[in-house]
């Protein structure tokens, strides 16, 4: 085998060969498969003898995972705006910061039909930060001649190395990554996304706030925003959301002791830690937010740091259930991972952590796809008023269940209008109070999610960049 061959095996299974539990490549245990099944068909014999009681019983279940979901999220936001969790470094910190001391800094730019990627280059460049100090590395696929044509003719300054990675299966992002970091030297690891716009201080201030925070924190994570915010409703909508994400939900989460999930962009880390816990699963679709969580397990923290990086918001739905079913795929193959052996996984995170992974992480795309059947079954009651439905919740259901509808809706659409004042964006106010319609595409993504976690756990669907110009590059 030669070194390539070797770098490429290294890439795609070596979190396998060291531990096999935590990848990915499995989308349940057998042990888990025999749980599942031992508990579906006890629920169908049950449902047999029993229908109205099986179907009583989940829906109570159900309202109280809603319930519980709901709670979490005012814990997040209490302890999320209180604003202590969040790491601010000034312009003059980061410059102060003597540029000898400044570490060895690999950035890696995984991007597969980008034919647009000369101007990251270009805004790569820009940034302030020795070049003598940076390793910038473009990772595409060898197949891909219209990206790898791109690369060249943007004549590269020698800091920035094009690097082609032999095409296998599977065809991700994380895999990618891993192949670009196996002879990485640098102290400190980021990646951004071939339509990032970073702050350009951003990599000094990551090294200032991972010297301030100490050894204890293998990763910092940067905030996310969009330079094509006002394009539309549904851009909008995005930004929103992301603003409330880095807001006080991310710092909710480390104030509350919880793993955080990272995002696929701008994260930066301590590259020993990074090659000691095997780097990203090349078999899961949200690498970095399953990266979080073995970071949290292994005693690693993660803090959240004050810097922007800019990237293109979705600005079509279907473009964007695309893009959102393959996160919320990830989310599922990351709690059914860390769940595989759920009482050492308590032991390591604590029960503020699993009550994370199970709430936050798993709860978010499950609940997102039973809410089409809620949504459902509220239109037939308004429409038809079919008797049986009523008999589906007891009062003590119906009672929590309403508390949810009424308070976890106004809970959400508050938070969202909390979060445009503290964007001071008071253009998305729209946005933000018409964020039910939004659901709506979180539930067709979620939906779409569960079925590919059957037929194609791996599979990484691309998102289509480039929407916010005349014309439009497929990703």
């Amino acid at each position: 085998m030669d070194q390539t061959d070797s770098r490429l095996r290294e890439a795609t299974h070596g979190l396998i060969d060291r531990s096999p539990h935590l990848s990915a490549h499995r989308v349940l245990t057998a042990r888990q498969a025999i749980a599942m099944g031992v508990l579906v068909a006890t629920l169908v014999l049950l449902g047999l003898a029993h229908p109205l009681l099986v179907l009583r019983g989940l829906v109570t279940l159900i309202t109280l995972a809603y319930l519980a979901a709901l709670a979490y999220r005012v814990a997040l936001i209490i302890n999320g705006t209180k604003g202590s969790h969040m790491v601010h470094v000034s312009d003059e910190e980061a410059l102060a910061f003597p540029a000898d001391d400044l570490p060895l800094y690999t950035v890696l730019v995984p991007a597969f039909r980008e034919p647009l990627i000369g101007e990251l280059v270009a805004g790569l460049a820009a940034m302030d930060y020795p070049h003598d100090k940076l390793d910038i590395r473009l990772l595409l696929e060898a197949d891909d001649d219209e990206t790898v044509a791109a690369a060249e003719a943007s004549n590269p300054p020698s800091y920035v190395t094009i690097l082609l990675v032999p095409p296998s299966q599977p065809r991700t992002k994380p895999k990618a990554c891993n192949y670009g970091l196996a002879d990485a030297d640098a102290e400190l690891v980021t990646i951004y996304d071939a339509e990032d716009v970073p702050d350009r201080l951003q990599l000094r201030r990551a090294v200032v706030a991972l010297h301030r925070l100490g050894p204890d924190y293998a990763c910092v994570q940067a905030q996310l925003g969009y330079f094509n915010s006002r394009q539309n409703l549904l851009t909008r909508w995005f930004t929103v959301e992301y603003g409330a994400w880095f807001t006080y939900l991310l710092p909710g989460l480390i104030a509350l002791g919880a793993p955080v999930p990272l995002g696929g962009t701008s994260n930066h880390f301590r590259a020993d830690v990074l090659k000691k816990i095997g780097a990203w699963d090349p078999h899961n679709v949200t690498e970095d937010a399953d990266l979080g969580m073995r970071l949290a397990r292994l005693g690693h923290r993660v803090g959240v740091i004050d810097s922007v990086t800019l990237e293109e918001a979705n600005s079509d739905s279907i473009n964007w259930i695309k893009q959102r079913s393959r996160w919320y795929k990830g989310y599922l193959q990351t709690c059914l991972v860390h769940l595989r052996h759920p009482v050492t996984t308590w032991r390591q995170l604590g029960s503020r952590g699993i009550t994370g992974l199970i709430l936050f992480i798993g709860g978010t795309p499950v609940l997102a796809a039973i809410n089409a059947v809620f949504w459902m079954l509220t239109a037939m009651w308004f429409v038809g008023r079919p008797a049986w439905i009523p008999t589906l919740f007891t009062p003590f259901t119906y009672y929590l269940g309403l508390i949810c509808f009424v308070g976890g809706n106004f809970l959400v659409v508050y938070m969202n209008v909390f979060a445009t004042r503290q964007l001071n964006r008071p253009d998305l106010l729209l946005a933000a109070l018409t964020t039910p319609a939004y659901w709506v595409l979180m539930s067709l993504a979620a939906i779409k999610a569960v079925v590919q976690l059957v037929f194609q756990p791996s599979y990484w669907e691309k998102t289509t960049h480039g929407l916010h110009k005349t014309k439009t590059v497929n990703a």
